[in-house]
């Protein structure tokens, strides 16, 4: 689990305890592998049935049969329940019986079953005798300290229940109507915001998809189902290729030959580019934990191609910094991105930041707020300040190479250099058949 997940992981635990202790009960806090602890706290409790809700990635999902498997053996009933998605993954099928492979199918099969609402709230169990023993949640210091590069997290997030209920109402209010036109500009307060929620389960996506029914039907509420399309998408990938965390999902694309150069990548790390609109999302995620999901596009297009770096780099990096790191969507978006996945973009379309930035965010908002050396450039020049003349530059404080970088490299000869690595190394062998 990466840093910022287990800020909020901390949030989230808290929250539930709170809301728990209000319903009588109170959470317990185990330390240990799994199959243990459950053992353990089923002796203590004497308890004849454990349920849960299932996991489906390929790691935790092998930890909870094997739990399972160990309950069985000892007597003990289980019971669980998809939470998580709106389907089973591993259910839907193409009709030829092999998994699907291009989003499109996908959802349009998806739309033709029937999703069903939450089930009931469930009955509060009487509160035991006596409690079992539980961990102090300071105990398990999940929070940063050290650089506290999250003390600004709590400014923009609200981990638990409550605040996954205060976001989607937020989103049904102000947002879902237009979510269709403003979704893609990173500068307006345009999406619902509430994968890290749904990550951790604190609202389930039969919950978000029954708040939407009584909103009228349209485009903006589409766009937003097809979202949850996606991430359902993902899911299905990952569980047909347990794999995809780690390796290309198209082999050939092992062929290609990434550039090792740690100066580069910490300069993308750290939003240090001379690219406003991939620094300014690199700095949103480093104070926020967070990225709008079309600046994470350009942000990995940038790495993987105009710098070729090795699309797994920028994946760790998410994976530690996002709230809503989450090993499938993180997975499957890179994978998007760099063109080794099997419903991926064509490695030939490279995004370009600065035609991606005047389209995007044409009165530079976003950019102002995250890069505020840059604040005081006009619309126009905002996008590449390097094509500033000198007294523009001077005029708003900017000393390129001082106060913000100057380019790290040349756009045209970043996309030039990574087509040739494609076309000589990886499309001869493209027909190499899918992981």
């Amino acid at each position: 689990m990466g840093s910022a997940s287990r800020w909020w992981l901390h949030g989230s635990l808290r929250e539930l305890n709170d809301a728990l202790r209000r319903l009588g009960s109170r959470l317990i806090l185990r330390r240990g592998p799994a199959s243990e602890a459950i053992a353990e706290l089923v002796r203590d409790t004497g308890a004849a049935a454990v349920s849960w809700n299932r996991l489906y990635d390929p790691a935790l999902d092998r930890r909870d049969r094997r739990v399972e498997a160990q309950l069985a053996h000892a007597g003990i009933a289980t019971e669980t329940f998809n939470a998580s998605l709106l389907f089973e993954p591993r259910a839907l099928s193409t009709g030829a019986g092999t998994p699907f492979k291009v989003f499109t199918a996908f959802w349009r099969r998806c739309s033709t079953l029937d999703i069903g609402g939450p089930g009931p709230t469930p009955p509060v169990p009487a509160a035991p005798t006596v409690w079992p023993r539980s961990d102090g949640l300071h105990r398990w210091a999940l929070r940063p300290r050290r650089p506290g590069w999250a003390d600004g997290f709590l400014s923009v997030w609200q981990p638990g229940e409550s605040g996954a209920k205060d976001r989607l109402q937020s989103f049904l209010r102000h947002g879902i109507d237009e979510y269709h036109r403003r979704r893609d500009r990173p500068g307006l307060a345009a999406t619902s915001r509430l994968s890290p929620h749904l990550h951790f389960g604190e609202i389930g996506p039969r919950q978000v998809v029954a708040a939407l029914e009584p909103a009228a039907p349209g485009p903006g509420r589409d766009a937003f189902l097809r979202e949850l399309g996606w991430r359902e998408f993902s899911h299905h990938l990952l569980c047909h290729h347990p794999e995809m965390g780690t390796a290309n999902l198209r082999p050939e694309y092992d062929r290609m030959p990434w550039r090792n150069e740690p100066a580069e990548l910490e300069r993308w790390q750290r939003g240090r580019t001379g690219y406003p609109l991939v620094d300014a999302g690199m700095r949103e995620l480093w104070a926020t934990g967070w990225m709008h999901n079309r600046v994470r596009m350009i942000a990995a297009s940038f790495l993987t191609k105009h710098l070729l770096i090795d699309w797994r780099e920028g994946a760790a990096w998410f994976w530690d910094t996002l709230v809503d790191a989450d090993w499938a969507n993180n997975s499957a978006g890179w994978q998007w991105v760099a063109g080794c996945g099997v419903d991926a973009a064509p490695w030939f379309r490279i995004f370009n930041p600065v035609t991606q930035s005047r389209r995007f965010d044409p009165a530079g908002s976003y950019l102002r707020t995250w890069l505020p050396e840059l604040r005081r450039l006009s619309d126009r020049h905002i996008h590449a300040p390097w094509q500033a003349p000198q007294a523009v530059l001077s005029g708003a404080g900017i000393r390129l190479g001082r106060t913000y970088p100057m380019p790290m490299v040349d756009l045209d000869s970043g996309r030039q250099r990574a087509l040739e690595a494609w076309r000589t190394r990886v499309r001869g062998s493209a027909r190499t058949p899918v992981r």
